[in-house]
């Protein structure tokens, strides 16, 4: 509690009226100057000095207890008011005489006096009256005074809801011996302070009508809150009752009623009221105010340790690799990694290659593994089904929850490559590595091409060879967070650039150079297959003189066009001239020189991948759609390999032609999308694909082929979803937020934990951290040579995978029929199955099991299990959401 004093004085050193009736005296401030006595008018209060303790000090004095009905009047000069003390007190330090030691007066004598107050906007001045006064209190003495002994009372009193500029008081006289030595004016506030690290202002205290005054805080500096900090001031100027406590900000702690940075070597990752902690094990100590410890080279976190937890190496290679037969088996037993890379969660898998002569190939399926061939927690396996007189080749591997970030580690660097013998139809090479702190084996490809004169890239030696030598992961290092995410080595450049059409000063240009000028003649529009951003887009017929006639799909430009609008139309046959890969759509030409611009591609007989795999939900194994991807990141490795960004990939962008082959389309998000189905979220240069599109791209627009990955590992989890919407109904304002707050889609239903891992490092928010293209395509071609890696299925909780109405209707209601539950998991089409067997109400629906629902007709395992995991969420009927995916 503290007061603040609006007037304290010894014997009111203030302006004062000594008032007895008329005529009304004004005796100015009292200072040291003034005589030891004034005569005043006879009964008035008087001014006399007093000696106590040796001490001389002024009293304002009366004392006229002889006569009857004395109104004698002592008022103050006008007191100030701050605006918000409604309430002051006001103590009184006197003197009164007591009666019974005046002889004869006892009968008129008084032993109290009175307090008055009056409340006015401005100073009247001199003028008083009477009846513009309130009587605050009588003030009776607590001692009385004798002839031979001074007591000294102090009283104080509230003066209340006081709501004017300013104030008087007034002491009024009816008959005592008085002496008035002091007055003190004052009210209380609560002191500024800090509490919970929220700081609060000094606060008035409030009066009787406000018993506790609500004040807000401020956060301290690097704090933060969820809720306002609030804090109750009492009458007496006292705090109570904090609300919303502050709790320092991530890489702050707090110290005294302060936050400061976590020192370096040390991290808190959260806001909360813990201390700093030191970064945990095999992590990088970094300078203050570190909220994390990233891994130390050579050491990961796996997708499901928290980001707080010590960081891993990759386990070394198995021991003691050792083959025995035993009944016509092979039983393969070895030794545990020596360096486990601190983990625990270690499995084995087991690779297998068969040698007829010099050609090696992968075993495949033909041989039995027991218990596995892969996910093995044990250090044996027995192996069976081997055909005789072939020569086999074993590799055991380990793996960790950390392998998944092999395929980021580079070989070791070639430092030298030297011929050491060489004939007319050999050479013997050599090359120098450096080491690496995890040696694991690495195999080398050596190729070689013929001499080529006046080559760019190729440098042929005397001997008429030009040697490469390659190592299979992509050896060169990033760059900064600036670049365009490719190297610039002068030995990895690409054989060919893509060229940005929009920076010829004549866009028709570039359509000459880059497409073929076909007659529209030669063009026969069969069927609208849909429509595009600038027109209609037809099935047809291409058949030029001398060639074999092909189906064509054929982009128009509708009438009223403007010339910008045709020239933007017809850019993205500039781009698509400029590429030549089996995963890339392919330009068959454009139709320019006439009235009706035309762009001609091939024709995908099954159109978009989203739409076509919604339509055959259930109908592919993992692998075949392991199939797709792996076409889908080889078009995209070709494209980043030509400098080039997509900008808006996504699986209604990829296109399916009827032996199932996927190829890269849709090459015009340089221009606005103005008509784009998806939800957009528009910036200063146009608009972007949310939920597609990496956070640097929506932030900064840094477009690079490493947000191209991003959207990659989305159009992954549509592919694995069947053409699920990513993010299902979340609004593109939901998406941003989630995937700032490390939010990232759950494992689609069946999804191969393999697959999964590589989505989740396609969406690391460090963009440099995430896999090249090049990287992509080498671990989607491992996992396709080993089937049984895809056997491993990420974990999936339907509770939270999918947000759709599986347990109600619309409304929030029970499904009233069976047709309308169907109807909202989109099984319609089974309707007929269902009512055929009599199960016709959602009683009966929850009696059935998986059985039951393939005795009816349902033969999809997709299907199945859509319809399977709904009536659990049914019978759940504490969750809300779906348990199925479409």
């Amino acid at each position: 509690m503290s007061t603040s004093c609006l007037i304290e004085v010894s014997a009111l050193l203030l302006y004062i009226r000594f008032i007895r009736g008329e005529p009304t005296k004004h005796i100015p401030l009292i200072n040291s100057t003034v005589a030891t006595r004034r005569e005043q008018t006879t009964g008035s209060w008087e001014v006399i000095q007093r000696t106590l303790n040796g001490s001389q000090f002024y009293t304002f004095s009366v004392c006229n207890v002889g006569e009857r009905e004395q109104d004698n009047w002592l008022r103050t000069t006008f007191i100030q008011r701050r605006p918000s003390a409604s309430r002051v007190f006001v103590e009184l330090q006197f003197i009164v005489r007591d009666c019974n030691s005046f002889d004869g007066a006892s009968l008129t004598c008084k032993e109290t006096f009175n307090l008055f107050t009056s409340e006015s906007d401005a100073d009247v001045g001199t003028t008083f009256r009477k009846g513009q006064f309130k009587k605050v209190a009588t003030i009776a003495p607590d001692e009385i005074t004798s002839k031979n002994e001074l007591r000294i009372n102090t009283e104080t009193k509230v003066v209340e809801n006081l709501s004017r500029k300013g104030f008087y008081l007034a002491f009024q006289d009816i008959g005592a011996c008085i002496a008035l030595l002091s007055v003190r004016v004052y009210y209380k506030t609560c002191p500024a302070t800090v509490k919970s690290l929220a700081s609060f202002p000094e606060t008035v205290a409030g009066g009787e009508n406000q018993a506790l005054r609500e004040v807000s805080g401020v956060c301290v500096e690097n704090a933060i809150s969820e809720e306002l900090p609030r804090i109750y001031c009492t009458v007496d100027g006292e705090w109570v009752v904090p609300v919303g406590q502050c709790q320092c900000k991530p890489g702050y702690e707090e110290v005294e009623d302060e936050c400061q940075e976590c020192k370096a070597g040390s991290f808190k990752a959260e806001a909360s009221g813990d201390k700093c902690t030191p970064c945990p094990a095999n992590t990088q100590e970094l300078d203050s105010g570190a909220v994390v410890c990233p891994c130390m080279d050579g050491f990961y976190r796996a997708p499901n340790d928290p980001p707080t937890g010590p960081c891993s190496g990759l386990p070394s290679a198995p021991r003691d690799l050792v083959a025995t037969t035993s009944a016509g088996k092979l039983l393969l037993t070895w030794s545990p990694p020596e360096d486990t890379g601190g983990r625990t969660d270690i499995t084995y898998s087991i690779e297998c290659q068969r040698c007829e002569g010099m050609v090696c190939q992968s075993c495949g399926e033909k041989i039995r593994y027991e218990p596995a061939g892969v996910g093995l927690t044990d250090t044996k396996v027995s192996v069976s089904e081997l055909d005789a007189h072939l020569n086999y080749t074993f590799t055991v591997e380990a793996h960790s929850g950390v392998t998944i970030f092999s395929f980021q580690r580079y070989p070791p660097k070639i430092t030298a490559m030297r011929v050491m013998e060489r004939s007319s139809t050999s050479l013997s090479l050599f090359w120098d590595v450096k080491p690496r702190v995890h040696p694991r084996p690495i195999r080398y490809e050596l190729t070689y091409r013929k001499k080529v004169r006046h080559s760019r890239f190729f440098y042929p030696d005397k001997y008429g060879f030009c040697i490469f030598l390659f190592r299979k992961r992509n050896s060169h290092t990033r760059q900064g967070p600036e670049d365009t995410y490719f190297s610039s080595s002068e030995q990895l450049k690409p054989l060919k650039t893509y060229v940005d059409p929009h920076t010829y000063e004549d866009p028709n240009t570039a359509v000459l150079k880059f497409a073929t000028e076909i007659h529209p003649s030669h063009i026969t529009k069969q069927k609208v297959i849909g429509a595009g951003e600038f027109g209609e887009v037809y099935r047809g017929i291409l058949k030029v003189p001398g060639r074999k006639e092909v189906a064509v799909a054929i982009k128009t430009l509708k009438p009223g066009y403007t010339e910008k609008q045709r020239q933007d139309f017809l850019s993205e046959a500039s781009i698509m001239g400029q590429f030549s890969h089996q995963n890339i759509i392919r330009l068959e030409g454009v139709v320019t020189k006439f009235k009706h611009a035309m762009i001609v591609t091939e024709y995908m007989e099954n159109g978009a991948l989203d739409r076509y795999l919604r339509d055959h939900d259930g109908e592919f194994a993992s692998f075949q759609l392991v199939g797709m991807l792996r076409g889908i990141a080889a078009g995209m490795k070709y494209l980043s390999d030509m400098s080039y960004v997509h900008r808006d990939l996504a699986a209604r962008n990829i296109l399916v032609n009827n032996t199932l082959e996927c190829k890269v389309s849709d090459f015009g998000l340089s221009r606005v999308l103005e008509d784009d189905p998806e939800g957009t979220y528009t910036t200063s240069g146009g608009k972007i694909p949310i939920r597609w599109t990496a956070p640097e791209a929506i932030a900064y627009r840094k477009f690079t082929s490493a947000s191209d990955v991003w959207s990659f590992g989305i159009v992954m989890w549509e592919v694995m979803a069947f053409g699920e919407r990513p993010y299902w109904d979340m609004s593109n304002h939901e998406v941003m937020k989630a995937i700032n707050e490390a939010f990232r889609l759950p494992a689609p239903m069946d999804c191969p934990s393999a697959v999964y891992q590589l989505m989740l490092q396609c969406w690391l928010q460090d963009r440099s951290k995430r896999p090249r293209f090049g990287d992509i395509v080498s671990l989607l071609d491992k996992l396709l040579r080993s089937p049984d890696s895809l056997k491993t299925i990420a974990d999936f909780d339907p509770r939270i995978s999918i947000r759709l109405p599986s347990t109600s209707g619309s409304d929030g209601s029970p499904f009233r029929s069976v047709s309308e539950w169907l109807e909202s998991i989109k099984m319609s089409q089974y309707s007929e199955n269902f009512a055929c067997a009599g199960v016709v109400t959602m009683d009966q629906v929850l009696q059935m099991k998986n059985e039951d629902i393939k005795n009816i007709g349902v033969r999809l395992p997709g299907h199945l299990k859509r319809i399977a995991y709904s009536i659990l969420g049914l019978k759940d009927q504490t969750s809300t959401l779906s348990v199925f995916a479409v």
